[in-house]
């Protein structure tokens, strides 16, 4: 066999059409007998181009084909190893074993710890893994360029950084320092330090003995110096090539100068990347992996061939000149016509993302409808694959997508992280009631049953958050008994099977944790939860995580991790996990992420969300390493993966037909077009191109109703006997202001129902305060008892941190005012009559009740009626209208002799004279806590005269009935819109549907 008398590189052109044109090429020169294909060995750069390289040869093959050995270099951002062929079984001879991942975070997050408490700094587990996470990404970056640590700490330029620049970098080199004694003491090697190891020896073993058959690379774009250094020994091989994935060999010479060193320092001993290099070009990656394979680009040859979905060759040359650098794309107001046409290239243009998955749908749709036609879907957003999925299910069309979606969003993954959430939370009712509700938990037959007494217990914790633990939610559930039999039983059995976990708070070893919550798991789920692709994703996370932790633990204690940090923990890391479809798609549709695309084909490519931030994606810098410190070691910057997302479009632009989407704004608001984007457009002019309209329009129509009428403004009317209820005397006010929340309240008998976990609300402080005072009172009313009690009482109804914090202090503060008033009161002579009683009475044959806060007697006889308010009381013009009334009603009850004990006696018997608010509020003279009458004396201009404010509470109270209890005028929705009012009815009323839109005309 004669030696070769130059390398075997070539380039296969975007518009050809890679996988297609690399097979096309292959199986004429390698079949020549039935075994000739089975003696190719083809290096790939990942599994997924394996399977896509598979389906080339399939659709090539047109019958019974051998397929070539295919071995996987290893993508390490797709966390791939190193095939069979590159790693054997006695991989160990030549490379010591590579360092469990999850070990080895651990064990880096465990150095952290320490040094960071070394200067004084203490951080928690979850934050500690994070940045441990930075610091071994930024390993593996170091590892994969070949710096060894020697050279990080010879480098000279410290003095040159900022100072927490340099902070950074002592504390990664000291990390960097440890950790590699560790592993010296363990004899084991980082992953990618092994990975090079490996390649090193398979160029070396080829160079001195070439394989007895074929070897060709294709699609290999990773320029890592270990990879440069094997596809060289290939290219060199007798019977080896190398074939590049769209290597530009039309750009002119002074352009492809002009993107800069790219490895190639300009004098001996220099900087390999220049301040200027153009590292967001597309071919920048390619002059890269060229410069440390040794070769210039003129030694590179086009491939032969072209693939059965080839674009014209005019597109490659427009795309050439799309992505010019900036000063040569000053070349386009001279390019001729057929240099930049883009004919099979459109762009559409959507609203928001939701309009723009329809609209992607819709063109799938179409594209299906062709028989043999290949549609690809193309995107880094995944919430975006993930709405266009679900469009199509619109016509029935299953698509995966092949990315896979992170374990967290998965049915198992949700379960775990929810159990996490519950014992962090120590079963706070949204977390608890999320748990039991889980599809998984409680499976089978017994699911209804059990669905329902979840239903119920979500009616018992609305409102406020009880106390922490289980004990307060028991007390809870046996105290709603009568309303839901039966609930207390099965509550018991809840506790039971939740006691392992919601028993204790404290800090468990992590591989105690993880055993926990995977028991907890299978306790209420039973085997179902491992059963599913996600089950068994998650059933691997925690046996790898777990045996990590354990042989962890063996040095620093267990690594402890405290509840509270677990659900973060956890979620940082089962977001690295990708649970992958299993097959079952339409088998001409794929649904791919970036590194998923690359080498793969179809007839019509839409390359959707293009933002930017998205595609491209907002460049990461390293935080532990300053820019300057990357570049004298000679590694490229965060911007050099813009250049290889415009790569990556290059080859999308490639296929015979596409449509590249955006959408004006996103989930976070107003978005910008991509970077690429503007440069097709700016190079086209608005007259060259060409957008997609129809799918847009289609998928507007789809959705698209006919306006509905204008919501009328409600008045019911009610029959003559619904009208004829009781009036509360917290109920009057509702009614003239607003008759139609009255209509709701008192007719229909709805009430408003509190989320769970909800904010203390002015009715709950307010009946909070009410069981203060009514224990207080029945005490005796002891002096300097009213605010321990207080606190008592609060801490027993409520673990909310607004209570804990903010509220609580106020009210103490008030309730001391309380206090202090009521001895001030009683040495003169005022006593306290009768508290929290109810009382009613009848006016115009209609029953008027309600429960007066407290009544005194005043040394003259007559009576004070007094109503406790958590917030400011009614102003005296709201109670001169006639829209609080309250404490007029009460009076009037107490004038009638209406408040009697359970035998039927009078309890307070007298004439009101004196009506006044007891505010719990600040007041800017007195701090928390004042007392106010609406009365119209002395300097106030509103309220109502001491004596006409029985009379008039009567008139007015007459006027109601007689107008809506008695008569037949509607229950008018915001009969008085101007008046503050409760919202509970709003949504009941549709409020937003008619107020100010031309449905409250009368």
């Amino acid at each position: 066999m004669t030696a070769k008398t130059r390398p075997s590189v070539y380039s296969i052109a975007a518009h050809r059409g890679f996988a297609d044109a690399l097979v096309a090429g292959l199986i004429p020169r390698y079949r020549e007998d039935t075994f000739g294909l089975a003696r190719l060995t083809l290096l790939l750069p990942s599994q997924r181009a394996v399977r896509g390289l598979t389906e080339a040869f399939i659709r090539a093959s047109g019958g019974g084909l051998l397929l070539p050995r295919m071995a996987v270099v290893g993508d390490l951002d797709l966390d791939e190893t190193l095939g069979a062929l590159l790693d054997p079984l006695g991989g160990g001879a030549v490379a010591p074993p590579a360092c469990d991942p999850v070990l080895r975070l651990l064990r880096i997050a465990e150095i952290l710890r320490e040094e960071l408490a070394a200067q004084g700094i203490e951080r928690g587990e979850a934050g500690l893994l994070r940045q441990a996470r930075s610091l071994a990404q930024s390993l593996d970056r170091l590892a994969a360029e070949e710096v060894s640590p020697e050279q990080l700490l010879t480098i000279d330029m410290l003095p040159e950084l900022a100072e927490h620049w340099q902070d950074s970098l002592r504390l990664f080199a000291r990390v960097q320092v440890r950790w590699q004694f560790e592993l010296d003491e363990r004899g084991q090697v980082d992953a990618p330090v092994r990975r090079n190891l490996l390649l090193a020896h398979a160029a070396q073993s080829w160079r001195a003995n070439p394989p007895p058959g074929p070897v060709i690379a294709a699609g290999v774009t990773s320029a890592a110096p270990a990879i440069a250094r094997l596809l060289r020994t290939v290219a060199d091989l007798p019977q080896g090539a190398v074939v590049l994935l769209d290597l530009d060999l039309a750009l002119e010479a002074e352009v492809w100068d002009a993107l800069g060193q790219a490895g190639a320092s300009e004098e001996p001993g220099g900087p390999p990347f220049g301040r200027g290099d153009q590292v967001t070009h597309p071919q920048y990656h390619l002059k890269l992996l060229l410069h440390r394979m040794g070769l210039a680009r003129e030694e590179v040859r086009p491939w032969h061939r072209a693939g059965i979905a080839a674009a014209p060759p005019a597109r490659s040359r427009a795309i050439s000149n799309l992505f010019l650098p900036p000063e040569a794309s000053t070349a386009w107001v001279k390019l001729p016509a057929a240099d930049r046409r883009l004919a099979g290239v459109r762009l559409m243009h959507s609203a928001h993302p939701e309009e723009e998955a329809q609209a992607i749908a819709v063109l799938v749709r179409e594209g299906l409808a062709v028989p043999e036609r290949r549609v690809a879907v193309v995107t880094p957003d995944r919430a975006l694959a993930q709405r266009v999925i679900a469009h199509l299910g619109r016509w029935n069309i299953a698509a995966d997508d092949t990315a896979g979606r992170p374990l967290p969003q998965t049915v198992a993954g949700r379960l775990l992280l929810q159990l996490a959430q519950a014992w962090a939370e120590r079963a706070a009712p949204v977390a608890l009631l999320a748990l039991l509700g889980h599809p998984l938990v409680m499976g089978g037959e017994p699911r209804a049953g059990w669905l329902e007494r979840v239903r119920q217990l979500d009616f018992v914790l609305r409102g406020p958050r009880l106390g922490p633990g289980l004990e307060p939610i028991r007390d809870a559930v046996r105290a709603k008994e009568k309303r839901f039999p039966g609930l207390s039983a099965w509550w018991d059995e809840v506790e039971l099977l939740l006691a392992p976990l919601l028993a204790g708070h404290d800090a468990l070893p992590l591989a105690a944790t993880l055993t926990l919550l995977a028991e907890m798991a299978e306790a209420l789920c039973g085997s179902a939860l491992w059963a599913n692709a996600d089950g068994r994703c998650l059933a691997q996370f925690v046996e790898q995580w777990r045996d990590a932790a354990a042989q962890a633990g063996e040095q620093t204690g267990g690594f402890p991790v405290d509840p509270a940090q677990v659900p973060a923990l956890l979620r940082d890391a089962m977001d690295e996990v990708s649970v992958r479809p299993p097959y079952g798609g339409h088998p001409r549709l794929a649904i791919y992420g970036l590194l998923e695309a690359r080498m793969s084909r179809a007839d019509l490519v839409i390359c959707a969300g293009m933002t930017e931030g998205t595609w491209p994606a907002a460049p990461a810098p390293d935080p532990l390493l300053a820019p300057a410190v990357l570049r004298t070691l000679g590694i490229p910057g965060a911007d050099f993966r813009i250049g290889l997302a415009a790569h990556d479009l290059a080859a999308m632009l490639g296929a015979p037909e596409v449509v590249l989407s955006f959408a004006e704004r996103d989930a976070a608001g107003p978005a910008i077009p991509s970077r690429f984007l503007l440069r097709i457009r700016a190079m086209l002019g608005e007259e060259g191109v060409a957008w997609e309209r129809e799918a847009v329009n289609l998928a507007q129509a789809l959705d698209a109703a006919p306006q509905a009428p204008a919501y009328p403004r409600p008045r019911p009317m009610p029959s003559p006997q619904q009208r004829r209820v009781d009036i509360a005397v917290t109920a009057l006010d509702r009614l003239r202001s607003d008759p139609y929340q009255f209509y709701a309240s008192a007719i229909l008998g709805l009430r408003r129902l509190d989320p769970p976990d909800a904010d203390p609300t002015p009715a709950w402080r307010g009946t909070a305060v009410h069981v203060i005072l009514e224990e207080w009172h029945q005490a005796g009313a002891p002096p300097g008892e009213l605010v321990p009690l207080a606190e008592r009482k609060l801490a027993e109804m409520s673990a909310h941190p607004f209570m804990r914090s903010l509220w609580r202090p106020r009210l103490t503060a008030a309730l001391a005012w309380i206090e202090a008033e009521q001895e001030r009161l009683l040495d003169e002579g005022r006593a306290v009559a009768a508290f929290e009683c109810w009382g009613d009475t009848t006016v115009d044959g209609i029953r008027i009740f309600g429960r007066a806060d407290r009544i005194d007697r005043l040394p003259d006889g007559t009576l004070a009626v007094v109503d406790y308010k958590t917030g400011t009381p009614p102003s005296g013009r709201m109670v001169q209208e006639g829209f609080a009334l309250q404490l007029g009603l009460i009076g009037l009850i107490a004038q009638a002799g209406g408040f009697k004990d359970k035998q039927g006696r009078v309890t307070v018997e007298g004439e009101p004279t004196r009506f006044e608010y007891w505010s719990l509020a600040r007041n800017r003279e007195r701090g928390f806590g004042y007392c106010e009458e609406p009365i119209l004396e002395g300097r106030k201009k509103s309220g109502i005269p001491r004596e006409d404010f029985l009379p008039e509470t009567r008139r007015f109270l007459a006027e109601a009935i007689a107008r809506w209890i008695l008569g037949n005028e509607p229950f008018v929705a915001r009969l008085n819109p101007d008046l503050p009012s409760y919202a509970d009815y709003d949504q009941l009323m549709r409020l937003e549907e008619w107020q100010g839109r031309g449905g409250n005309a009368e």
